[in-house]
């Protein structure tokens, strides 16, 4: 790990750097819980470029290390996807400053919530969700009746 700068950059969800991004989060997630599935979830890009929305990298020393996303629900909500940080940059502080920024921007859309869904293995991300103030809910949505899956909100009004 290196203690070089770690900036945040908007990006566009068809930026080839941010696709490669969420391939290598999917590989990951499939390994980690033993999936023989092609996709743990598909990605549609468009699905992140309407309005509420937003889609953040990482960036240090011009390269991309890690991406999250924000995903209107509503007037109300939003839902925190894509969180990812590359295995050889954790530790640097990246992921806690994109989801800052993700957390910055979501109060600029005037959300009064972010909920997120992670598994229960992925432990360092559980722990980050805790010390920024996440706390579980019960799952949503898809993740209803999942048993690896663990639902987190922060209000944020």
């Amino acid at each position: 790990m290196t203690t070089q700068t770690v900036r945040i950059v908007e990006v566009s969800p068809a930026d080839s750097r941010v696709l490669a991004l969420m391939d290598a989060q999917q590989r990951e997630l499939r390994a980690l819980y033993a999936d023989t599935t092609e996709v743990t979830e598909a990605f549609d890009p468009a699905s992140l470029a309407g309005t509420g929305c937003a889609l953040v990298a990482a960036e240090r020393s011009g390269t991309l290390i890690g991406c999250g996303a924000l995903n209107r629900w509503d007037a109300a909500s939003a839902e925190v996807k894509r969180m990812y940080v590359k295995p050889d940059a954790r530790g640097s502080g990246a992921a806690r400053a994109l989801l800052d920024a993700l957390i910055a921007r979501g109060r600029a859309h005037g959300y009064a919530r972010l909920v997120l869904e992670t598994g229960d293995r992925q432990h360092a991300a559980i722990a980050l969700y805790a010390r920024t103030g996440f706390r579980r809910i019960p799952n949503f949505g898809v993740y209803v009746g999942v048993e690896n899956s663990l639902c987190f909100e922060l209000p944020l009004a």
